[in-house]
């Protein structure tokens, strides 16, 4: 009769609410890195977070600014976790783990990368090995003349082409002390961004009833 009793009791158990969207956040070699905890600060309430960082995004990206929730993984991590076959790829872990990616900052030189299809630290072999069915945002930050330059707008072109979703820069100063078009979308707002397009997309999939 007991077991009977608790049978019932499993059965009536309240469905579990939704998990939190999984979030990779990604920061590339730009001053605009500065702003990377804030970033991080931004998405932590809404969604789980695990953050990636290039070398050169280390000399701005303060360790200590970021959420203490949140992992954070540099290029030393993809080579330190694998020993032999069979041991998990750093890269194809997070990537699966992932259900958004997102690179803010997004320098030239990273975006380049992206648009040749190159492959050589931890953040480009995740974009390579990336599912594209899975959003992608890039918020750049780049100098105005490096941003009107036209090798930008062909690598741009190749990013659309994947269906990656841009974010674009705004005018201000920028830390070179230049005024124009360069630097990254603030914090707020590329949050804003993508929780907008992420609960957009779960609305129409769950068949757009209100």
């Amino acid at each position: 009769m007991e077991t009977g009793k608790r049978d019932r009791e499993d059965m009536e158990v309240q469905p579990s609410s939704p998990r939190k969207p999984r979030v990779l956040l990604a920061s590339s070699g730009s001053v605009a890195a500065i702003k990377f905890g804030n970033l991080c600060h931004c998405f932590t309430e809404w969604a789980e977070v695990r953050a990636v960082v290039t070398k050169s995004s280390l000399h701005f990206v303060d360790r200590l600014s970021l959420p203490g929730e949140v992992t954070l993984y540099t290029d030393e991590d993809e080579w330190s976790s694998w020993n032999k076959i069979g041991d998990p790829v750093l890269h194809i872990e997070l990537r699966r783990w992932a259900d958004v990616l997102v690179i803010a900052p997004l320098s030239a030189n990273t975006l380049g990368k992206i648009a040749g299809g190159l492959c050589d630290n931890l953040l480009t072999c995740i974009i390579r090995a990336w599912d594209y069915s899975k959003p992608l945002f890039v918020a750049p930050a780049m100098n105005t003349l490096m941003w009107n330059n036209p090798f930008t707008e062909r690598h741009l072109l190749s990013l659309d082409e994947l269906g990656v979703t841009l974010i674009p820069p705004i005018k201000k100063r920028l830390a070179c002390g230049d005024y124009g078009n360069g630097a990254m979308a603030e914090p707020s707002l590329i949050y804003s961004t993508v929780r907008l397009f992420w609960e957009s997309q779960a609305h129409q999939q769950s068949g757009g009833t209100s």
